[in-house]
Parts: C-alpha cells; sequence; structure tokens
C-alpha cells in the first residue's frame, strides 16, 4: 500500500525512492526527498585539481576546451546564432576579447594596431610573439610596396622587420624588392609559404598556426577529433571489412564475424584443353 509498483521503470522507481531518512523525536521515521532528479546528478561535472571542472566519466575532458571547441565548429559550420547563444549561456567566449579585436585588426590591415594588440594577449613566449609579428610586418611591408610607397616599406623594413632579429634570409629576399622590383614576384612564390599577394583571411590563418592553439583553437578541430577517433576504431577492428564512409558517429565501429567472406560466390571455369 502506497509503495512503489514493481512495474514502474527503474529510473523511476529510482527517482520515487531516493531520499534522505530522517529519524524524528518519537522514534518514528521520515523519508525527505533529494531535490532534483536523477539525471540532474550524473549531469552534474567533475572537479579536477586546480578547481578546473571536468566532464566525461573518466574526469579527462576539460570542460572550457570542450565549449570553446563546439562553438568553433558551430561558427565554422555557419550556425552563428547558436555559436552565440552557446557563449551567452555557457559564459565561455570562444575567444578573449583581445583575441577577437586582433584577428579584425588584421582584417582591416591595420597593421601597427595589430602587433600592439598582439603583445597584450598575454603570450610568454617571445619567440612566438616574433614570428606573429613578422607575418604581420611582411603583409605591410607588401601592401606598402603594391601602393607605390617604396620609401614607407623601406622604413618599415629597417625598423621594424630587421630588428626582430629572425628569418636572417628572408629579411635579405625583402630587401631585394627594394633594389629590383622586377624580382619581388620571385620572393613572394618562395617555397616557404611566403606571399606577395597574400589575402589579409590567408595571412590571418598563418598567423593562427604560429599562435599556441589554447589563444585560437585551430579550425575545424572537433571534426579533426572525430576523423581521429574513427580511423582509431578502424585500425583496432580485427573483422574489418566495411568502407569507411558506412561508420557511424552513433556507435563504436566493430565489424562481426559474419562480414568475413564465407561462401563461394563464382567458381572459374578451366578449359579442358588448357588442363592438358
Amino acid at each position: 500500500m502506497g509503495g512503489v509498483d514493481d512495474d514502474e521503470p527503474a529510473l523511476k522507481r529510482l527517482k520515487l525512492g531516493s531520499g534522505k531518512l530522517t529519524v524524528l523525536s518519537n522514534g518514528s521515521s521520515l523519508t525527505e526527498p533529494i531535490v532534483g532528479s536523477f539525471r540532474d546528478l550524473m549531469a552534474r561535472p567533475l572537479q579536477s585539481e586546480g578547481d578546473k571542472e571536468v566532464i566525461g566519466l573518466k574526469g579527462v575532458i576539460k570542460k572550457v576546451e570542450f565549449v570553446r571547441i563546439i562553438a568553433e565548429a558551430l561558427y565554422s559550420l555557419g550556425y552563428k546564432k547558436s555559436y552565440a547563444h552557446l557563449e551567452e549561456e555557457s559564459g565561455i567566449p570562444l575567444h578573449s576579447s583581445a583575441v577577437d579585436i586582433f584577428t579584425q585588426q588584421i582584417l582591416d590591415g591595420s597593421w601597427d594596431e595589430s602587433v600592439a594588440t598582439l603583445h597584450n594577449i598575454g603570450l610568454e613566449d617571445e619567440s612566438i610573439v616574433k614570428s606573429a609579428t613578422f607575418l604581420i610586418l611582411e603583409q605591410k611591408f607588401f601592401e606598402l610596396l603594391d601602393g607605390d610607397k617604396t620609401m614607407e616599406a623601406l622604413k618599415t623594413l629597417r625598423t621594424e622587420i630587421t630588428p626582430l632579429s629572425i628569418h636572417y634570409c628572408r629579411v635579405q629576399e625583402l630587401s631585394s624588392c627594394i633594389v629590383s622590383p622586377t624580382h619581388c614576384d620571385s620572393v613572394g612564390s618562395s617555397n616557404q609559404g611566403y606571399g606577395r599577394t597574400k589575402s589579409r583571411t590567408k595571412l590571418l590563418e598563418e598567423v593562427q598556426k604560429v599562435l599556441p592553439p589554447a589563444v585560437i583553437i585551430p579550425e575545424n578541430r572537433l571534426e579533426h577529433l572525430v576523423e581521429q577517433v574513427l580511423t582509431l576504431q578502424r585500425d583496432a577492428c580485427i573483422y574489418h571489412n566495411s568502407l569507411d564512409k558506412e561508420m557511424s558517429l552513433y556507435s563504436d565501429h566493430h565489424c562481426g564475424k559474419d562480414l568475413i567472406p564465407s561462401r563461394t560466390l563464382q567458381v572459374k571455369a578451366y578449359s579442358h584443353d588448357w588442363q592438358q
């Protein structure tokens, strides 16, 4: 009487039966319901050392990184509203405000401002700052040349690029663009991945590769992780005998023995004269 029906689903019985047993002063007992459902308890993130939230059964996935990667995937797929809503609801921005300003300055061609912002992002490795600065100033140099501002380009080379004291061979190649403009096209198409007519979007991609992934998440990072997992599952499949496109994200990949060819479908007929 008044108990939970055994025919009820297990999850529902757990929700109804879960509670805190309190002993009253008269010796009787009272079961107090626990606030929240079983799903709420399971969804509660773990806490790792350093008070960093982690998720997953094994507690090895950092929540902030996980949310940022999802946000980047939504943005790259064109779901801008969903991306913005995720940022607002989670309180976890895809990039810091300084990084957002920095990327926009590059796209706008605000070279001096972008270099100044780069130094304020908080990068500890000076070599990374110099490498990114070199890429930005090189683009500035080429755009000045393209705008027939040779003296300004020369000033940028002497007072901004050369003092970085890196990529000496490349600096010499840039110098040749001042001395011999006709030689500059071959310099721009060097095997180093630089280019005189490189778009600002391409420049931003090159700068992103130099900066740490924690500062700017690499594009298509989520897709790369998923493909990596699928590849590992395929390589670990002992009886693998299916096309990659047949693999699904809904379950772990596993080919059974039944997929191994076990029936004869065709018998090769030999000529009697050939056998003789």
